[in-house]
């Protein structure tokens, strides 16, 4: 029996993850859909996404988890959005052509965040599993054009991404974090970078419309990286109840929580 204050905590991550995507936020933002912000950009736009996405989850891969210990502290994430919002001041004021250099800080700096709210909710941040799992977070932005209805709710894409994840682990369990060509670890990232680069384009979309400029990127990139701190809270959260209570009863009461609640 999951105690109630327990209960209450899995509710509450069932909220956030099964929530709609950043691409509401960021029409909100706008006053227009984002799917018009969408036509807007240039033909091969989609192309560049993603090769700058897969280049941006490396980077961040290698540089965001340096320095970090297993202290148990909260986590800073009003300092993660404010420097969220100095990188996107970069996008806004240069759009497209600025994704290559704006992006991989911009990831870095969410990872870093991401990895603070893991280290909050008791993962030991020296292990490679939980670094794993904090990459894993950025799959969980917005739903692949190939899911279909099996794969789209967080436990959905927790599933989609199992194998691959457990390949990972035991490459980097022998081998650490620094042999990214290995074929594991190529499926493993490209699964994420799949799912990443659809919100990723949305952003852009966003930051690309006239209007927005630079204020409007910085404000943009605060909605981003607040997009993924709650993923990860509500993420770390249910990891650190399946270590309570096991996985399996965990997911069983997660589906019990009624979706108008989520």
């Amino acid at each position: 029996m999951m105690h109630p204050d327990h209960l209450q905590q899995l509710t509450d991550a069932k909220r956030v993850l099964e929530s709609p995507g950043i691409a509401a936020r960021l029409s909100n933002a706008l006053g227009t859909p984002i799917e018009k912000a969408l036509d807007l950009l240039p033909k091969g736009a989609g192309e560049l996404v993603t090769s700058a996405t897969r280049k941006a989850l490396e980077a961040a891969m290698k540089a965001a988890l340096t320095g970090m210990n297993d202290d148990l502290k909260p986590p800073s994430k009003r300092l993660h959005k404010l420097t969220a919002a100095a990188s996107g001041g970069i996008g806004g004021a240069f759009g497209l052509s600025a994704l290559v250099v704006e992006l991989p800080v911009s990831t870095t700096l969410m990872l870093r965040s991401i990895a603070d709210i893991a280290r909050s909710e008791g993962e030991a941040l020296s292990e490679r599993e939980a670094q794993l799992a904090c990459l894993a977070v950025f799959a969980l932005g917005g739903p692949s054009a190939s899911d279909d209805g099996t794969e789209t709710g967080y436990f959905g894409v927790r599933a989609a991404m199992a194998k691959a994840m457990s390949d990972a682990l035991a490459h980097v369990s022998r081998h650490g974090m620094a042999q990214q060509g290995a074929p594991a670890m190529v499926r493993f990232m490209s699964q994420i970078a799949a799912r990443f680069s659809i919100p990723v384009s949305e952003k852009v979309a966003a930051q690309s419309v006239p209007i927005i400029g630079a204020v409007g990127g910085a404000t943009i990139n605060t909605l981003f990286m607040d997009h993924f701190q709650k993923m990860a809270s509500g993420h770390f959260v249910v990891r650190r109840l399946e270590r309570l209570y096991g996985a399996r009863e965990v997911k069983r009461q997660y589906a019990l929580i009624p979706t108008s609640l989520s």
